[in-house]
């Protein structure tokens, strides 16, 4: 039948997963980073998804699709619900549904009794320049002039032990979250890129999918910026070891 029904822009859409958050029907999950319409058939086509999405990656279109089933939408929730109950029970924690980045978690604190016997000194903060947000710094800084870029989402430096002295030492940090900011990275990097003379970047981000959105900002602003600059990516995962530099 042909029907209403949303349409995900996946050139737009940033990783953020709010609007996979904001459908009560599950019919969109996070796939590899991006929103994906999961079940035609679980879309009841309100759009209760689109002013969720700061990219407006998400509109509506007529087209021939699987009505709206009703049905099977509360059997799906009665599963999940059954899932997330056996979650609570087996790890005495709330998980939520949406995207990765949001899940609430646990983490053992690594045992740091051979650095405190040894009386090793305290880390000493490796940051060259002031502010460290992307929005916030100017695109014509004097610091940004032959600098090694190293471009991290937020949590990276919390999640990572040796932030400062194993990615921020020699580099000119910028940070952000796509996700909680809810802007398009990619124009204020491409003119940064563009307007300096930048030596490298690294992208640093954690594992989980809303990250791919900032990862997605640099790619676009090295593109747009016309230069060719070496770059590189590095992931941290969720209880803070490196898995992929």
């Amino acid at each position: 039948m042909k029907r209403r029904i949303i349409h995900i822009d996946e050139e737009k859409c940033n990783g953020c997963g709010l609007c996979a958050d904001a459908c009560h029907e599950g019919a969109i999950g996070m796939i590899e980073g991006k929103a994906k319409l999961l079940r035609e058939d679980y879309c009841d086509g309100l759009g209760d998804c689109l002013p969720a999405c700061p990219a407006g990656a998400i509109s509506f279109e007529e087209r021939e699709a699987a009505p709206y089933d009703e049905k099977a939408v509360m059997e799906n929730k009665q599963r999940l619900q059954e899932e997330f109950q056996k979650k609570i029970q087996r790890q005495g924690m709330e998980i939520p549904r949406g995207c990765p980045g949001s899940q609430s978690r646990a983490i053992l604190p690594k045992d740091d009794t051979e650095a405190r016997g040894s009386g090793a000194a305290p880390a000493i903060s490796q940051l060259r320049q002031w502010p460290v947000q992307i929005k916030l710094a100017p695109v014509n800084a004097p610091y940004f002039q032959g600098a090694k870029l190293l471009i991290a989402a937020d949590c990276t430096a919390y999640a990572y032990g040796a932030f400062h002295e194993h990615f921020m030492k020699d580099h000119i940090t910028l940070i952000g979250c796509p996700k909680l900011d809810s802007v398009d990275y990619s124009q204020k990097l491409t003119e940064i890129i563009r307007n300096n003379e930048i030596k490298s970047v690294k992208i640093l981000r954690m594992e989980v999918p809303c990250c791919g959105g900032l990862e997605h900002a640099v790619k676009t602003a090295l593109k747009d910026s016309g230069k060719f600059i070496p770059w590189s990516v590095a992931v941290i995962s969720t209880d803070g070891n490196i898995i992929d530099e």
